[in-house]
């Protein structure tokens, strides 16, 4: 209420799976403001978004996201009997990357038109939100990795080789809410002007269905411009994807082809990888591991992926019974 409160020392860390990131963890006390601001903007912000935004939403995730992609390319070609093409694009270091001042004037708008259901006062929630999107999480943070791990990441990945103004922290709660909240109205910008009706987005992964293949092609162009000129953003040079559905096309870990969806390589390899874990754990580890096998399993039951269930059936056993008892056996 007095307007005394400032975000406190961040952890920073970095996390090499699936792929290498830079992490900042706030404090309790700031991760309670985190939710706080969640819980009032994100009604707010529901209301304005598409419906395939998948990111960080309430009965969404990457599961939804994956489903709506085929659902999606499968009304496009009318049940993969007519032409349909995908284009996949993706925005180089997108966090790192959000301008501040940009973001604090879309949040502000989103506030400014709900202030008949604020459940604080404006001068508040407009305090904690300068707060919380102006905090730089690199000034006296505490590392919990080696410095030498920064060693090979992108300077587009890091905060603390980002443009002055720009950059949010990947981990805290309110980034995800702004990492939507930013490009909502690029959304709006392709279903409305670019005339696509089938899109989706999963925070700055996105991907378009059209029949028309130079449709697509125009469109890189246009988005490639929008995105400069309206977000100060970059289209990922090595990551657009053009090409017939029969292709398929890679999206949020799954490799998805009409009539069909498989894991990609790096969840496969995950699951190889955990047998071995079995295969060399002791007592101590063997129910951690088994655990950690058994989430790959429920994630390939949505996906067509029975040769490889099989395996894992058939390999298991063996794995097992290298280093347990019948009794043992039995229970896992």
């Amino acid at each position: 209420m007095a307007k005394s409160y400032v975000p406190g020392k961040s952890i920073c860390f970095i996390v090499k799976k699936p792929v290498k990131r830079e992490v900042f963890a706030a404090e309790f006390r700031d991760r309670v403001i985190h939710h706080f601001l969640f819980n009032i903007l994100s009604p707010f912000a529901e209301k304005i978004f598409l419906h395939d935004i998948y990111s960080c939403r309430k009965q969404k995730g990457t599961l939804f996201g994956i489903k709506r992609a085929y659902s999606q390319m499968q009304a496009c070609s009318n049940n993969f009997k007519n032409e349909c093409y995908v284009l996949k694009l993706d925005i180089s270091g997108y966090f790192m990357n959000i301008n501040k001042d940009l973001l604090y004037k879309n949040v502000m708008q989103l506030v400014n038109n709900n202030l008949s259901k604020l459940p604080i006062e404006l001068n508040i929630l407009e305090y904690l939100i300068y707060q919380n999107i102006y905090h730089d999480p690199t000034v006296n943070c505490k590392f919990q990795s080696a410095k030498k791990l920064w060693e090979g990441l992108p300077k587009d990945k890091s905060l603390f080789t980002t443009p002055a103004g720009c950059g949010i922290p990947i981990g805290n709660l309110t980034s995800q809410l702004y990492g939507n909240l930013y490009l909502n109205n690029f959304d709006h910008y392709v279903k409305k002007e670019l005339n696509i009706k089938y899109y989706g987005r999963y925070v700055d992964d996105f991907y378009l269905f059209h029949t028309d293949k130079n449709i697509l092609k125009d469109a890189i162009h246009s988005i490639r411009n929008r995105l400069k000129e309206q977000h100060k953003l970059k289209l990922h040079p090595r990551k657009i994807y053009l090409q017939e559905i029969t292709k398929g096309f890679s999206f949020l870990g799954v490799y998805i082809l009409p009539h069909r969806r498989y894991i990609g390589k790096r969840i496969k390899k995950g699951i190889y990888k955990t047998l071995l874990e079995i295969d060399q754990s002791n007592h101590k580890f063997l129910t951690k591991y088994l655990e950690k096998l058994q989430s790959y399993r429920s994630h390939l039951i949505h996906h067509n992926c029975n040769n490889l269930q099989k395996t894992i059936d058939l390999l298991l056993p063996l794995v097992l019974s290298k280093g347990t008892s019948k009794k043992e056996q039995k229970g896992y």
